[in-house]
C-alpha cells in the first residue's frame, strides 16, 4: 500500500464529486487528497485505516475525512483468493473541497459553525444517532439528484453536521504526516507487510529490515509518522482482525485469539480490552444486541 497524493476527478460541469461505488473492493491504497470526503459504506466489512487509527469498519458507517488525512478502505479477503458472488463492496463517496461553491463561501456569517467542523474533520469524524441516519438519506438521494439539487443537499448535510454535532473523532491530533516519496516506499512496504504476516509473531528488528533501518532508527521513524510505536500499530491490526471475526461469530474466541496472532489468551484478553473497552465476550453480546435492534 503506497501513501500517495490523490487527484479527485470532478466532472468540468460540476463543482464537487458524488459517486455510487459498487465493485469487488474498495480500489484506493492508502491516500490523501485536499478535497473533504463523505463517505458511506452500504455493503462491506473489514478494515479501515484513517490517519494514525486503524479500525473494524461496518456496513452503515458514515465518516467524513477532513482536508488532505490519509485513509484507505480493505474489504475482507475471501479465502479463496477470488471474489465471491455478492461479496462485492458498495458505498457512496461525496468529495468537496472548501471552495466547491466559490472562494470564501464557507466562511459566509451564515456558515459561521462549518470552519470548526472541517478542522475537527481533519482527524475524521464517525457520525452516529440522528445524525447518520439524516446523512444516509440524502447521501441517497444525492445520487439520482439534478445537479443544482446536489448543491441543497451538499448544504443539507453539512447543516446537520454542524448543527448537531453527533459524532466522535477517529485519528489523534497529530494523524497526518506527508513524507517524501522514498519514506512513502517504506511506510507503506512496512504497512503491507504487517498486514500480510499479523498472524504470526513478528519482532521489531524483522520490521526495521523490512523498513531497510536499524532497529532504533525504525522505532523513531514509525513513531513519526504514526504517532505510535510499531508494537502497538501491530496489536490494532490484530484487534481490528480479532473484532471482525468475533462479529462473525463462527469460532470459540480461544480459536480467535490464537488466529489473529495473539500468543496466549490473558495477553490477547488485556490487550483487547485496552482497546476496546470491553471483554471479547461483551463486545460479542453487544453486536448481537445491536444486530437484532
Amino acid at each position: 500500500m503506497k501513501l500517495h497524493f490523490h487527484k479527485v476527478p470532478v466532472p468540468l460541469q460540476d463543482s464537487f464529486s458524488i459517486r455510487h461505488d459498487r465493485a469487488p473492493n474498495f480500489g484506493k491504497p492508502l491516500h490523501y487528497h485536499p478535497e473533504l470526503e463523505l463517505h458511506f459504506t452500504i455493503k462491506g466489512t473489514g478494515i479501515r485505516l484513517i490517519g494514525d487509527n486503524v479500525a473494524h469498519f461496518k456496513e452503515g458507517e458514515v465518516i467524513l475525512l477532513g482536508e488532505n488525512l490519509p485513509h484507505a478502505w480493505r474489504g475482507k479477503e475471501q479465502e479463496t483468493g477470488t471474489i465471491m458472488e455478492g461479496s462485492w463492496v458498495e458505498a457512496i463517496v461525496i468529495q468537496f473541497s472548501t471552495e466547491c461553491l466559490g472562494s470564501g463561501f464557507f466562511q459566509l456569517p451564515e456558515a459561521y459553525l462549518l470552519p470548526r467542523i472541517f478542522d475537527l474533520a481533519k482527524k475524521g469524524l464517525l457520525f452516529h444517532g440522528t445524525s447518520s441516519g439524516l446523512i444516509k438519506e440524502l447521501m441517497y438521494r444525492s445520487v439520482t439528484a439534478t445537479r443544482f439539487e446536489r448543491v441543497l443537499i451538499l448544504l443539507q448535510i453539512l447543516q446537520v453536521i454542524s448543527e448537531r454535532e453527533e459524532f466522535t473523532t477517529i485519528a489523534s491530533a497529530h494523524a497526518f504526516y506527508k513524507p517524501g516519496a522514498h519514506e512513502s516506499v517504506r511506510f507503506n512496504n512496512v504497512l503491507a507487510f504487517t498486514l500480510a504476516n499479523f498472524k504470526r509473531e513478528i519482532s521489531l528488528e524483522e520490521a526495521a529490515a523490512v523498513g531497510n533501518l536499524s532497529l532504533t532508527s525504525f522505532c523513531r521513524y514509525f513513531k513519526t509518522v504514526t504517532n505510535k510505536t510499531y508494537l502497538d500499530f501491530l496489536t490494532e491490526v490484530r484487534i481490528s482482525h480479532t473484532c471482525r471475526m468475533i462479529i462473525e461469530d463462527r469460532y470459540p474466541i480461544a480459536m480467535i485469539c490464537y488466529e489473529c496472532g495473539f500468543n496466549n489468551v490473558s495477553n490477547f484478553y488485556r490487550h483487547f480490552k485496552k482497546y476496546t473497552g470491553m471483554t471479547p465476550f461483551e463486545y460479542r453480546k453487544l453486536y448481537k444486541k445491536e444486530a437484532s435492534a
